[in-house]
């Protein structure tokens, strides 16, 4: 599974994707997280582009801070364009939090974990809010 990473929480995939390949779990699932950068995506894109951006290549969106306030919010653009097809949207509750915290960050692994595991349970979820 793909997980497109926010342009602000480059620091924090690479703690996350540290603690779970430290647990193994890389050699059982394969997981990747890919930034903007890789992909060629403006860190200026809308809401609205980085959601379509995802959905067309088959990658979950990890964020924490997209907007819920404008026409190209990502709640607006969940709301407009989600169907029982799309991936989730998973956003860290705490970012601050994860970087300072190893139970909080363990706690937030193993729901990701159990969210990829079982993916086809959350299509159509439209946003996840984790730990």
């Amino acid at each position: 599974m793909i997980l497109l990473v926010d342009h602000n929480l480059g620091g924090h995939a690479e703690i996350l994707l540290g603690t779970i390949a430290s647990q193994g779990w890389l050699e059982l699932l394969p997981i990747r997280f890919v930034t903007f950068k890789e992909i060629n995506l403006s860190i200026n894109s809308s809401d609205r582009v980085v959601w379509q951006v995802a959905q067309s290549s088959q990658m979950i969106l990890l964020t924490a801070n997209r907007s819920m306030k404008d026409e190209d919010s990502l709640e607006q653009v969940l709301r407009e364009e989600s169907y029982a097809t799309s991936l989730p949207v998973i956003t860290i509750s705490n970012p601050d939090r994860l970087l300072e915290d190893r139970v909080y960050r363990n706690l937030w692994v193993d729901r990701i974990l159990e969210i990829l595991i079982d993916i086809k349970n959350f299509i159509g979820a439209g946003r996840l809010f984790v730990p």
